[in-house]
């Protein structure tokens, strides 16, 4: 089927060319059409230009977009999406006094959740995450990245990554499975964090990579959970699989995690929430995309990633939501993109870039994603009457989105 939007009061992030990153200043620049059309044919975009070129261009389905903007849909590059229940009362707990790290010591956190999941049929965690991808699919997220992490065994890391690959089955949206098997030490090996990486690198990155159920391979470097030397050693064994490097790194210590990041060359060092300038310099030069998640440090009232510094020592940045249950039950990209204009100081063309190419770029997708190119998918937001892009993160509180177009249909 094809279809043709018309009357496009502006059409954002269109690159003639396949540009993989936007780095520095370029995040400054969002290259647009105003007055514009665009071309789907199937799931592809095929053609866009002014309204003043359109001559007699005619499709199967028409849509009038007068008043309203079109932009690639967002990219997600980090989540939990796959989890079972919620935890709002450690939401509470924190109200009333405890630390993030006061939770995780006495039982909750990754470990409540991980026992959560481990007592929850893959069908029912199916049902549960089904929900949620829908959700941020509404809200106009046409690619993610969900990983593993909240299961911790054997068994339940594998019931997570099945799960990943049945919802890239059967949603449209584009799918990239992490096996986040390090993300905490599980109850069971309290005393012997060593035999856990044992088990993480010797039994399941190479059941995970047999059975292609992961792209990535990801681990929380952070103090009280994996240390560099944990890390050095998991990304290794997953390189050695066929798996990816990404990190969580640096979410409330800076100990060194994104050297370790850089030297594996992972694909993307994810939080950021503490940054130094040996941190900055360690990524200049490298092909490791910084991926800030502002909505977790507005939820964990915890310091937000020093986009501002990252983009003027010219680096490039993404923007995630890192929904999960404990530290962002959120995956509102819209948010995101807000929340870095009014707390990281990022203009709207810096974060619409974050948000999209460089997102897809921290995904290995952005040959096929992340900006309107021809012959990328057709996977499109078009807002609601707007004034400009700028009103999309100034009145942050509302919903913005008219539609929703992934492969080509209307969502």
């Amino acid at each position: 089927m094809s279809l043709l939007i018309k009357n496009i009061k502006e059409l954002l992030q269109v690159r003639d060319s396949n540009i993989s990153v936007i780095k520095g200043k370029e995040m400054k620049i969002l290259p647009s059409i105003k007055n514009a059309y665009l071309l789907i044919d199937h799931d592809t975009i095929v053609d866009y230009g002014s309204m003043d070129d359109i001559l007699d261009l005619t499709a199967e389905e028409e849509i009038d977009a007068s008043g309203k903007i079109v932009l690639p849909t967002w990219c997600d590059s980090h989540t939990h999406i796959v989890y079972a229940g919620n935890r709002e009362q450690e939401f509470v707990d924190r109200i009333n006094g405890l630390s993030y790290e006061d939770i995780a010591n006495r039982g909750g956190g990754i470990l409540n959740s991980a026992e959560k999941l481990q007592n929850t049929s893959e069908e029912e965690l199916y049902t549960q995450s089904a929900h949620r991808l829908r959700n941020v699919i509404k809200l106009g997220t046409g690619a993610i990245e969900i990983k593993s992490g909240y299961g911790l065994t054997v068994e339940a890391e594998l019931k997570m990554l099945r799960v990943i690959k049945r919802l890239k089955k059967e949603f449209p949206v584009k799918v990239r499975a992490t096996l986040l098997a390090a993300h905490a030490v599980p109850k069971e090996f309290k005393n012997n964090k060593s035999g856990f990486v044992d088990l993480v690198v010797n039994k399941m990155i190479p059941e995970v990579a047999k059975e292609k159920l992961a792209t990535y391979i990801d681990v929380f470097c952070e103090k009280g959970y994996f240390d560099l030397e944990d890390t050095e050693r998991i990304l290794k064994a997953g390189l050695e699989h066929g798996l990816v490097p990404k990190i969580h790194v640096n979410q409330f210590n800076a100990f060194g995690g994104i050297g370790v990041g850089v030297k594996y060359q992972a694909l993307s060092v994810d939080h950021l929430e503490e940054l130094n300038q040996n941190d900055i310099e360690a990524l200049k030069g490298s092909q490791t995309m910084p991926v800030a998640l502002p909505s977790c440090s507005y939820f964990l009232s915890i310091p937000y990633t020093k986009g501002r510094e990252l983009i003027d020592a010219g680096l490039p940045l993404a923007l995630a939501t890192d929904y999960n249950p404990g530290s962002t039950p959120s995956g509102n990209m819209n948010f995101v993109i807000s929340t870095a204009c009014i707390k990281m100081k990022l203009t709207p063309e810096e974060a619409i870039n974050a948000a999209t190419l460089n997102g897809a770029y921290a995904m290995g997708i952005e040959n096929m994603y992340g900006s309107i190119t021809k012959g990328k998918k057709a996977n499109l937001i078009i807002t609601k009457e707007v004034p400009s892009y700028g009103f999309l993160p100034y009145a942050f509180g509302d919903n913005h989105i008219d539609q929703v177009i992934i492969n080509g249909q209307i969502i």
